[in-house]
């Protein structure tokens, strides 16, 4: 498809033409619409403007042959229980602030019905079963640091979605894993690696919504861009990045300060206050929502009220393709 006027296909320019031939040819008499639709036959279709162009395009994809469809689990959809307007009361603000998963999961989910697994257990991780808009799906969502149990909880989790074929919905609020000496002999980083390659090897859907703070090995665990989740969305107030504003801030602070002060120690310095502003200014804007959508990190911020919506949009796509066997490989124990 080409736009009469506006697009030009050519293997060199009117400049390049002009310099190798000496003949003097405009962009649209050497490569436009009119020549590719009519006399090379380069193109298909020709457009009048681009609304005609994406109307082409549609019809076009009407004629491709449909793929054979993945069976899922799908009953007659129930409303949710609460007004979806509600959620915009769980978006919150500060990103170092717990989000009330719970509370949105029974905004999103089939009349209110969520059916935890290991409730009792690993309690800063939230796994379980409901159905959106008539679809079964997996949840898992952050209720707070992730500790040894936290991971393995996840891990066990999504390989059952895996081997049932259910699709999962991974809602994203998470500091990162716990740190300290205690924890490296307990093995964090062996229970860490086997959260994250249950996800890397997971085959069924994966649909990620960032409802506050996504930061560092984190944002693996919870299926980011990283590990290619079949949508990832935002909400407006959620927060992208390898750690959180202030403590990135104060790291590069200490380490800025130090390199000016080796490399003269003479000259007149920022204040440790001045630097740490500077730096903090700059993370907050870059691990914005918006930031990250304009750069086509995510597939787009949402509606918090529009997120059961959207969910049931997304997970029809993805039954239009079969999933790949799961095939997990090998689990550090």
């Amino acid at each position: 498809i080409i736009v009469k006027n506006q697009g030009t296909i050519f293997i060199g320019g009117p400049p390049l033409v002009k310099a190798a031939t000496g003949e003097e040819v405009t962009d649209e008499e050497l490569g436009g619409g009119d020549v590719h639709a009519k006399i090379s036959g380069v193109v298909d279709h020709l457009a009048d403007d681009d609304v005609h162009a994406l109307n082409i395009c549609r019809d076009i994809v009407d004629t491709f042959p449909m793929p054979d469809k993945q069976d899922v689990d799908r009953i007659e959809s129930r409303d949710a229980i609460y007004a979806s307007e509600e959620l915009h009361n769980y978006a919150v603000l500060k990103s170092n602030l717990p989000v009330d998963h719970f509370a949105i999961i029974e905004r999103l989910v089939d009349a209110g019905e969520f059916h935890p697994f290991k409730a009792e257990y690993a309690k800063t991780i939230i796994t379980g079963f409901a159905r959106i808009d008539g679809y079964k799906v997996g949840i898992i969502a952050n209720n707070g640091v992730v500790f040894g149990e936290t991971a393995r909880k996840a891990a066990h989790f999504i390989q059952l979605c895996n081997y049932r074929k259910i699709p999962m919905i991974f809602l994203q609020n998470i500091t990162g894993f716990i740190v300290g000496k205690k924890y490296e002999h307990e093995g964090i980083a062996r229970d860490g690696a086997k959260w994250i390659h249950a996800v890397a090897t997971s085959t069924v859907p994966i649909i990620s919504i960032v409802t506050g703070g996504s930061y560092g090995a984190g944002n693996y665990a919870m299926a980011g861009r990283a590990f290619d989740p079949r949508f990832l969305f935002m909400w407006p107030n959620a927060r992208i990045g390898v750690m959180g504003g202030d403590q990135a801030a104060r790291v590069l602070t200490q380490i800025k300060q130090a390199k000016a002060h080796k490399s003269d120690p003479n000259k007149h310095q920022k204040t440790e206050e001045e630097v740490y502003n500077e730096i903090k200014a700059r993370y907050d804007y870059e691990s914005s929502a918006i930031y990250s959508t304009s750069r086509i990190w995510d597939d787009g911020i949402i509606d918090p009220a529009n997120t059961r919506k959207v969910l049931s949009l997304v997970l029809e796509i993805t039954a239009n393709k079969k999933w790949k066997e799961h095939r997990p490989g090998v689990y550090r124990m």
